[in-house]
């Protein structure tokens, strides 16, 4: 069984980013699972607090999720052209301390989805994170994209997806991620 952690990039009660993850969750391929955990009680990192108490509950239990997956699905929302604070604060978090970054994200297989009710999608946030993952040593799938615009007309009021056209095009994505993955498990 292929395991795949998601974490949404918003906090927001009725998040579009968070509902996709809950529409991937329910549409991932035979032999994979997708695992929501959330980010909603991750303090701001601050290295004076990590020296004083060491590594807060909320992120050792976000930590070990990410390391025990076989790979990463971040849904990421799109503020001001680049990423959100909130998310790229957990996984700063996660890569602490360094001695641990091998174990948690080092050689993970990681996905980028997006979605946003501007015109655009998420292509800002998500080319802004291909950095990040390149220095945390991730390994990027590359083999589709998944931009979602004008979010309002494609999700309910409580944040689920009603669109049968983005249904179909996140369970082709996902299908495309689980076999990088699962290319990439066989190789070990």
């Amino acid at each position: 069984m292929t395991r795949i952690v998601g974490i949404a990039g918003s906090l927001r009660k009725a998040s579009f980013n968070a509902g996709l993850l809950r529409a991937a969750a329910q549409r991932m391929p035979d032999g994979a699972s997708l695992d929501i955990v959330s980010i909603r009680n991750v303090p701001l990192y601050n290295g004076d607090e990590e020296a004083a108490n060491g590594i807060p509950g909320a992120v050792a239990a976000l930590k070990e999720a990410v390391a025990q997956a076989d790979a990463l699905l971040i849904a990421t929302p799109e503020y001001n052209n680049s990423i959100p604070g909130v998310l790229k604060n957990a996984i700063d978090w996660i890569t602490r301390p360094p001695r641990d970054m091998a174990k948690v994200v080092r050689g993970k297989p990681v996905a980028v989805i997006g979605a946003t009710p501007g015109g655009m999608g998420t292509v800002l946030a998500q080319a802004a994170w291909l950095p990040v993952m390149r220095t945390l040593g991730m390994r990027w799938y590359s083999g589709g994209l998944l931009y979602v615009s004008g979010a309002r007309n494609l999700f309910d009021e409580t944040g689920e997806l009603t669109d049968r056209e983005l249904s179909d095009r996140l369970q082709k994505y996902l299908a495309g991620f689980v076999s990088f993955v699962d290319v990439r498990r066989t190789a070990q």
